[in-house]
C-alpha cells in the first residue's frame, strides 16, 4: 500500500514554454527510471506568471498536454502540474494530471487567486473541489495560495482524502510561511502533503524551493533546498495515515454543530 512520487523542483524559464517542456521531458524520463509512479511539477511550470500573455499560453499548453500524452504513456508514469488553460472562453490556473495511459484524469481550477500578482485579472477562480484516486490513496488537489485556506483541506479530509498534492510558485521572501503551512495542513488533517515549488529567479521574482513531502505526523520525509533545481524521490505508505488517524481521532471528534462559520 505504497506510492512512489517524484517532485520536479525546477527553475522555470519565464515566458519560454519550449525550454520548459524540454526540461520536463528530461525530468519525467528520470523519474520513470527511478521507479516513480508519478512526477509533479510546480505551478504554471510551462510559462511562469507571465499573465499578460496568458491567452497565448493557454493555446500552447493545450498542445503541450497533447505532446506529453504520448510521452507519459511510453514511460508508464503519471504527470501533474498547473498550467494556464482555457475552458468555455475563460482562463483558469489548472492543476492537470495526466495518467500513465496518457489521458487527463483530473483537472482542478485554482479556487483562491493571488491578488498581489494580479492573477484575478487574468484568470477566473474555480468553484469546486477535485479529488483523484491513486490507489490506495485519495488525493485532494490544490494550488499554491490555496494553502492559506485550511477550510479547503479540511473539506477534502472529510470527503476521504488522505493525501494532498500542491504545485506552487511560492516566493523566497515568504518561504517560512510555506514550510509552516504545508506541515500544518498535514498535521491537522492527519494526511500526507506532497508540495512542489519552483526555485531561483523567474521573471522579476525569486522563488524559494523547499519542495517537500510531509507525513501525517508532520515529519519531513524529503525536502529540497531553497535555491536549486532538484528532482526529489520519496515513497509514502498509506499505513502511516491509518495509524495516525487511529491514534489521534480529531477528524471524528469535530463539532460542526457549534462552529459559527
Amino acid at each position: 500500500m505504497k506510492l512512489k512520487i517524484s517532485l520536479a523542483q525546477t527553475n522555470i524559464q519565464f515566458a519560454d514554454p519550449r525550454a520548459n517542456l524540454e526540461k520536463a521531458i528530461h525530468l519525467i524520463s528520470q523519474a520513470a527510471s527511478s521507479g516513480s509512479q508519478m512526477v509533479l511539477f510546480p505551478e504554471l511550470w510551462s510559462s511562469g506568471f507571465d499573465l499578460e500573455n496568458s491567452r497565448k499560453y493557454a493555446h500552447q499548453n493545450k498542445i503541450i498536454l497533447e505532446n506529453l500524452s504520448t510521452f507519459v504513456k511510453d514511460n508508464n508514469i503519471s504527470v501533474g502540474g498547473s498550467l494556464l488553460l482555457e475552458e468555455n472562453g475563460n482562463l483558469f490556473n489548472t492543476f492537470t494530471i495526466l495518467s500513465s495511459d496518457g489521458k487527463i484524469t483530473a483537472s482542478y481550477h485554482k479556487i483562491h487567486l493571488f491578488h498581489p500578482m494580479q492573477e484575478h485579472e487574468a484568470c477566473q477562480p474555480g468553484h469546486s473541489l477535485q479529488m483523484l484516486d491513486i490507489s490506495p490513496f485519495r488525493a485532494g488537489l490544490a494550488i499554491c495560495y490555496d494553502l492559506r485556506f485550511p477550510e479547503l483541506f479540511r473539506s477534502y479530509a472529510i470527503k476521504g482524502a488522505n493525501l494532498f498534492l500542491i504545485p506552487a510558485q511560492w516566493p523566497l521572501k515568504r518561504i517560512d510561511h510555506w514550510k509552516l503551512l504545508i506541515r500544518a495542513r498535514a498535521v491537522e488533517n492527519l494526511a500526507f502533503v506532497v508540495a512542489v515549488n519552483c526555485a531561483g529567479k523567474i521573471g522579476p521574482d525569486y522563488f524559494g524551493g523547499s519542495s517537500a513531502v510531509i507525513s501525517p505526523w508532520g515529519e519531513t520525509l524529503v525536502e529540497g533546498d531553497e535555491t536549486s533545481e532538484e528532482l526529489l524521490h520519496v515513497e509514502i505508505d498509506l499505513d502511516q495515515v491509518t495509524r495516525a488517524r487511529r491514534g489521534i481521532t480529531a477528524l471524528e471528534e469535530r463539532r460542526p454543530d457549534v462552529y459559527d462559520l
